[in-house]
């Protein structure tokens, strides 16, 4: 069973509709113990890093997420759910985020080459061996929607980056902890396998 973490954020429904694609049975909750019985669990969404804060702590889910952090159980974060791992945001100053991984969130910088929002498909350069990317060539496309990327701290946890005017971290690993920041649930069938190799650790 895969816990869905529900905390009032966009792009659950795309979410369980790709595990329920490949055959896995997920529970969309915000329930403490469904979470923890849950055998992998995942925190997706789309949103503003102050408002997904609030409703994490409103919820109780900010300790629960740290419960399944320090068990060693599976659990990946997409997208927003990426970005909440981390100590904050240039989204919301001030706003302390999970900080169950170090690094920042930046703002992608404003130039003329380069839209914000990013929207769309970008290359993936793989890195570190991450246990996501298992049978995934160098070069595959994936979606993205975000205005704000990761620095991750320690360049040793980051599986894989995309150029976008900066260097974009676009998936991380420490130990238990998987994240993306593209939208694996909407990157066809790279991502429908990046989902597939979660699911299989």
């Amino acid at each position: 069973m895969i816990a869905i973490i529900d905390y009032d954020a966009g792009n659950i429904k795309s979410v369980e509709k790709a595990f329920a694609y490949l055959g896995y049975e997920t529970v969309v909750t915000r329930d403490r113990e469904q979470i923890l019985a849950a055998d992998k669990v995942v925190l997706p969404g789309v949103g503003s890093f102050g408002d997904a804060m609030n409703h994490l702590k409103q919820y109780q889910l900010d300790t629960v997420i740290h419960e399944v952090a320090s068990s060693g159980k599976p659990f990946l974060g997409i997208c927003l759910g990426l970005q909440l791992l981390f100590e904050g945001s240039d989204e919301t100053p001030g706003v302390p985020g999970l900080g169950i991984l170090k690094g920042y969130i930046h703002r992608i910088p404003d130039a003329k080459e380069y839209k914000v929002p990013h929207i769309g498909w970008n290359s993936l350069h793989l890195q570190n061996e991450g246990r996501l990317f298992q049978g995934i060539a160098e070069q595959s496309f994936v979606y993205y929607v975000h205005s704000y990327y990761l620095q991750a701290e320690d360049p040793s946890i980051v599986t894989a980056t995309s150029d976008y005017g900066v260097t974009i971290h676009g998936s991380v690993e420490s130990g238990n902890i998987f994240a993306c920041q593209f939208h694996p649930e909407k990157s066809s069938t790279v991502g429908l396998q990046i989902l597939q190799n979660f699911c299989e650790l």
